[in-house]
C-alpha cells in the first residue's frame, strides 16, 4: 500500500489521531517551543500555512496566539483534511486545501494567499523521498515572506540500529500508558506487535535531521538549527532573510 493509500485510509487517519498521536514524546514542548519560535520571528503574525496539517493541531495552537490570523490548512488526507475542519468551523478566515505534497504543483493551491508569515509542517514531509523533500523545501522558502519562519516537526532517521531501537522502546511505552489511561486491557507485548507493523510503517522514508537542515542552509535559509529533539522526533526550520 503506496503512502497515498495509506493516509487516505478514515481507519489508518483515526488510530493516528486518537493514539499515536498521543503518544508521541514532548509533544507538548515542541508547540510550546514553535509558538516561541514563531513569537519571536513575527510578532504581528498575519498568515500562515499549515502544510500536511493533519488534523490541524499546529495552526490550531497558533491560532490560540494570533486568533485574527488567516490560515491555510493543507492535506492530501480527505479524513485528515476533515478532521481539522471539524476542529476548526468556528473560525471563518481559515481556507481547507486538498493537495498532495508529492505533486510539484502543490504551491499553486495556495498561492493566492502566499506569501506567508511561516508555514508549519507536523510529521507529513518525511513520507517523501530526499530529492522530492528537498524541492519541497524550495517551495516553502519561495511560499514565504522576508524574515518569514518555517518549522517542521518531523519523523527524523537515528545515526544507529541501537538508537533506532532506544526510540522504538520509548514510544511502545507511551503507547501502552496511553492504552492504560484510556482503560484498555492490551498487553505490552500486543502493542508493540502492532506498532512494528502498523499499516503506515512502509510510509516512511527518514532522513538525518542534521541533513535536512543543510539542505535548508543550501536553500539560504537563516538561523537553522534542530531546536529540540528527542531520538527519532526533531523540531527544526529556519528563516527567509
Amino acid at each position: 500500500m503506496t503512502s497515498s493509500q495509506v493516509w487516505q485510509s478514515e481507519t489508518v487517519a483515526k488510530t493516528f489521531l486518537e493514539g499515536v498521536r498521543g503518544a508521541i514524546p514532548l509533544a507538548a514542548a515542541q508547540i510550546d517551543v514553535m509558538l516561541r519560535l514563531i513569537t519571536i520571528a513575527r510578532p504581528q503574525l498575519t498568515n500562515f500555512l499549515d502544510l500536511g496539517c493533519g488534523d490541524g493541531i499546529l495552526g490550531r495552537a497558533i491560532l490560540t496566539k494570533y486568533p485574527q490570523a488567516e490560515g491555510i490548512f493543507l492535506d492530501f488526507s480527505v479524513p485528515m483534511l476533515q478532521a481539522a475542519q471539524d476542529q476548526l468551523d468556528n473560525y471563518p478566515q481559515l481556507s481547507f486545501v486538498n493537495a498532495d505534497l508529492g505533486d510539484p504543483s502543490w504551491p499553486q493551491a495556495c498561492a493566492t494567499s502566499a506569501p506567508f508569515d511561516a508555514i508549519v509542517s507536523g510529521f507529513a514531509i518525511h513520507h517523501q523521498p530526499d530529492h522530492i523533500k528537498k524541492t519541497i523545501y524550495q517551495q516553502i522558502f519561495q511560499l514565504l515572506k522576508p524574515g518569514g519562519i518555517f518549522l517542521n516537526i518531523e519523523h527524523v532517521s537515528s545515526p544507529s540500529p541501537w538508537i533506532s531501537q532506544v526510540w522504538d522502546e520509548l514510544f511502545i511505552d507511551n503507547l501502552t500508558q496511553l492504552e492504560r489511561q484510556k482503560g484498555t486491557d492490551k498487553s505490552r507485548q500486543q502493542i508493540a506487535q502492532d506498532y512494528y507493523y502498523r499499516p503506515d510503517k512502509a510510509a516512511n522514508i527518514l532522513a538525518p535531521v542534521e541533513l535536512q537542515i543543510n539542505w535548508l542552509q543550501d536553500i539560504g535559509f537563516i538561523n537553522s538549527d534542530c531546536y529540540l529533539k528527542i531520538f527519532e522526533i526533531a523540531l527544526f526550520g529556519g528563516i527567509k532573510p
